[in-house]
């Protein structure tokens, strides 16, 4: 399978996460994650055919592993708690355009064009457009901003590396899972309230750990494995439009004339940036 359709496949699962998300609002956000990724890092099984020596790797390896999963999300609900929940988003999906932009300073031999930046910002415009869903972007700074950014860099960065770091098995990705998972549960216990779960919820929460949480992180990596980091960073623009539209179906409701000026943006940045080399 092609990067970009390895690419595509993540991007696909991920738009899943809000519509599940708003299903699942009304449990911890940590709790959710740290089951989600348990859940997820059993992906790998099969994936490695139950071999277990495909899991070893080394300390930085791991490291690096934690750093992107665990990292991010830590950062992530870091910021939904301390600044508006879609302008912290908003900022947060600048890790598509960091991923565009960074790769030079991450891989040798990689080049930043005019046409990758032209395309990074016509699909980050086009992000802006679909998240703010024509609402203006209300009140001053909030420090919850900052976490944002920095899940955006943790993102992109550690999509970067690990095409930096010595070739792994993409079933390490499992580990990555598990490690961050227990994280995730480990927070939960210190910050969050104790809450029961009925049979949907951990229903949801598997549906979330097989596909968004899990399924998505090992295409994601394949497709940084074969193809280029740059054009792979214009198609995740994609995910917020694809978000917008699950939920909008959900909802039974129809897009706006905003939503296809977003998807037109997204996608013409994504053919744009094809054309950099």
């Amino acid at each position: 399978m092609t990067a970009p359709l390895l690419a595509l496949g993540a991007i696909a699962l991920w738009a899943t996460l809000a519509t599940l998300g708003v299903s699942l609002s009304h449990v911890p956000p940590f709790l959710l994650t740290g089951l989600a990724l348990l859940i997820g890092s059993m992906v790998a099984l099969p994936l490695s055919r139950f071999d277990f020596r495909q899991w070893r790797v080394p300390p930085a390896t791991l490291a690096l592993g934690i750093y992107g999963l665990f990292g991010y999300h830590f950062l992530l609900f870091t910021a939904f708690r301390h600044a508006p929940p879609v302008e912290a988003n908003l900022v947060n999906y600048l890790w598509p355009l960091g991923i565009v932009v960074m790769a030079p300073l991450f891989l040798p031999g990689v080049r930043l064009g005019f046409m990758h930046v032209s395309a990074a910002l016509l699909g980050f415009g086009g992000a802006a457009l679909v998240i703010l869903g024509g609402r203006t972007v209300t009140g001053g700074f909030a420090w919850g901003y900052l976490p944002a950014l920095g899940a955006a860099f943790v993102w992109a960065s550690y999509s970067l590396m690990t095409k930096r770091v010595r070739p792994f098995p993409t079933a390490a990705i499992g580990l990555f899972g598990l490690v961050s998972g227990v994280l995730s549960l480990a927070c939960h216990a210190l910050m969050e309230p104790a809450v029961r779960l009925s049979s949907r919820d951990w229903g949801l929460i598997t549906l979330m750990g097989l596909g968004p949480l899990g399924a998505a992180f090992f295409l994601w990596d394949a497709a940084l494995k074969r193809g280029d980091a740059r054009h792979i960073g214009l198609l995740s623009f994609l995910t917020p439009l694809l978000s917008t539209l699950l939920l909008l179906a959900v909802r039974g409701e129809r897009p706006s004339a905003t939503v296809g000026i977003a998807a037109a943006m997204i996608v013409g940045g994504a053919v744009l940036g094809t054309r950099g080399r």
